[in-house]
């Protein structure tokens, strides 16, 4: 019998049963606003981003994936219901720190390499932009990271073997006084590309495991942090990205529930959510995209069931170490005196990542173990073989978790993963720009248990962090002219007063949207980055009131409102930097 990893799953029932045990202890207090709160005590700030995981992927949002931590925290705290981030890691993490629309923080596609010279596509964070960080260390806070950074475009000289690189992108250049981490985007959970401690290059000791590894090094520092001090925190889990890689007893935890299939999953989950508040009775469950087979006709069972079990893994063990965080928190007697808010960086992933085909068996040549030394960084994020000297393996076929395999789960549990909503990440459908919204501050809210149902947005982040530290956002930050945030501070909506906003915007590689009120204006091209005459006006249009869910188009009924939105669409996207487009027939994705 395997040894299964510590961790308890809440039902919802037991999901309900803290809500209505959280709500017993509503207290009223000086501190119920944010900014009575600065003003008598600045509370610590931890911002909990995870990555690539679905709406519906944590237990307080419908999922049967055990997250008691996270339940713990949207039980005593808030949960937003309508709350975006931006479709894609980079831009989300570059709007998520600056309060900006990504392309204003020349942040419009990734943060792989410089492909263009148009402002909003550096994909370098430009210096108009004054990190969270940056800010709340000149106001007297602390700062710390861990996990990924993806907001530096790395040239081929910055690699570990280059001689020189240029660091002032890097976390410790923009406002962190401890970092550990890695720089880039995709790589291993047991041989991270990129790791980093402070701005030194590192490699992994026995026993690593990224996602523990990042939870251990926050609860260190939190531990290690003065007293008297407040801090902030920016804890950007790398957790549940591709390839899935998590130990074997943690994957044994989840051993046949997935077993019933897609089609199931996604209905129980549905239910769960009406359940929980997490949707409302307007919502509807998307149709299954075309693509994807029903769960009875899928001839790969075993494959696929073990996929998902891996993914569902590496959320728990994400969830139990901010189970460790919350721990930290209680025994420095910080814990009510800090605001914790989690989310995540885009829709579930689709991307196949190297399994459009079978599996071959292993080559005579890859037999043969091929070790590197302990103490040899790497130069690829993904490297042919593992430290120990196995050949990766991917395709159809393999078993997701050991060190050797490098897959995904695919579409097919990605659209399980944001139940009810369609599409996924990079597109700007709700299923790839909707994340939950955990709000947890024990001193500061005293709705305890409730739902925030209006809309929010990774650009709020940043002026609500600022207004509960107390801190104007600088109109000049070392000697250079920074770009007014356009986020909105959250703490009205804490209180349940309603958010004061004309508009919301989003592009990511051609994919289009605004919501102005209750209306979304939105649009998929055809081909990421190939954008064509057909896709100029392929705009669908809905109602978010009355279909939440997108999926009865209005767009022929309302020609007017269609006209209307996408010229407020096109005068926003010159204004945001969005638009002109840099690209052209050669560009090409590069994948995160």
């Amino acid at each position: 019998m395997k040894k299964q990893r510590p961790g308890t799953r809440v039902s919802p029932d037991g999901f309900l049963m803290l809500l209505s045990v959280a709500s017993l202890f509503i207290v009223m207090t000086a501190c119920s606003s944010g900014k009575g709160a600065a003003e008598a005590k600045k509370p610590n700030i931890i911002v909990i981003l995870a990555d690539d995981i679905g709406y519906s992927d944590i237990g307080a949002y419908g999922s049967e994936i055990r997250t008691p931590n996270l339940d713990r925290l949207a039980a005593g705290g808030i949960r937003f219901t309508h709350f975006y981030n931006t479709a894609r890691c980079s831009p989300s993490r570059a709007s998520l720190l600056t309060g900006l629309y990504p392309h204003q923080a020349a942040m419009g596609h990734l943060a792989t390499r410089p492909l263009w010279d148009e402002p909003g596509y550096l994909d370098d964070l430009n210096k108009n932009s004054a990190t969270i960080a940056e800010v709340l260390r000149e106001a007297g806070y602390s700062t710390y990271m861990t996990g990924k950074w993806h907001l530096y475009g790395m040239k081929a000289s910055d690699l570990p073997v280059g001689a020189e690189r240029d660091t002032t992108n890097w976390p410790l250049q923009r406002g962190f006084d401890r970092f550990f981490g890695h720089l880039s985007g995709s790589c291993s959970y047991w041989d991270p590309f990129t790791l980093l401690s402070g701005n030194r290059y590192i490699t992994p000791g026995d026993g690593f495991y990224y996602t523990d590894a990042i939870s251990d090094t926050t609860v260190k520092f939190i531990q290690e942090h003065p007293a008297g001090k407040p801090f902030f925190f920016y804890v950007a889990y790398y957790a549940a990205h591709w390839p899935l890689h998590a130990p074997e007893d943690a994957i044994a935890m989840y051993d046949g529930i997935y077993d019933i299939g897609w089609d199931s999953l996604r209905a129980q989950r549905f239910s769960r959510q009406k359940e929980l508040g997490a949707i409302t009775e307007n919502h509807r469950l998307s149709d299954r995209t075309e693509t994807i087979p029903a769960w009875e006709d899928e001839t790969m069972k075993e494959w696929q069931s073990r996929r998902m079990e891996t993914y569902a893994a590496m959320i728990d063990i994400m969830d139990q170490g901010i189970g460790r965080i919350i721990k930290a928190l209680e025994e420095k007697g910080e814990l009510d005196n800090t605001i914790i808010l989690y989310m995540q960086d885009n829709g579930a992933c689709a991307e196949p990542v190297l399994t459009n085909r079978m599996t071959q068996p292993l080559t005579d040549e890859e037999k043969v173990l091929k070790p590197y030394p302990k103490d040899q960084i790497l130069t690829a994020r993904k490297p042919e073989y593992t430290r120990d000297g196995r050949f990766i393996r991917s395709g159809r076929g393999v078993m997701a978790g050991p060190a050797d395999t490098w897959v995904a789960y695919g579409e097919e549990w990605a659209n399980a993963s944001n139940t009810p909503y369609r599409y996924y990440k990079s597109m700007v459908h709700e299923g790839g720009i909707t994340t939950p919204l955990i709000v947890h501050w024990p001193e500061g809210i005293s709705r305890k248990g409730s739902i925030a149902d209006q809309p929010g947005h990774l650009i709020d982040i940043l002026p609500t962090c600022l207004e509960l530290a107390g801190v104007k956002y600088p109109d000049e930050f070392n000697g250079t002219n920074t770009v007014a945030p356009e986020g909105l501070s959250l703490l009205p909506a804490f209180e349940g007063k309603k958010l004061d906003r004309e508009f919301l915007f989003w592009e990511h590689e051609g994919n289009r949207a605004i919501r102005i009120g209750n209306w979304k204006l939105v649009s998929k091209v055809a081909k990421p980055m190939e954008f064509t005459a057909d896709d100029e006006n392929a705009w669908e249009l809905y109602d978010l009131e009355k279909d939440p869910s997108e999926t009865e188009n209005l767009a022929a009924r309302h020609p007017e409102k269609v006209k209307e939105m996408a010229a407020k669409w096109e005068e926003e996207a010159v204004r945001l930097k969005s638009k002109p487009w840099p690209w052209d027939e050669n560009s090409r994705l590069q994948g995160n």
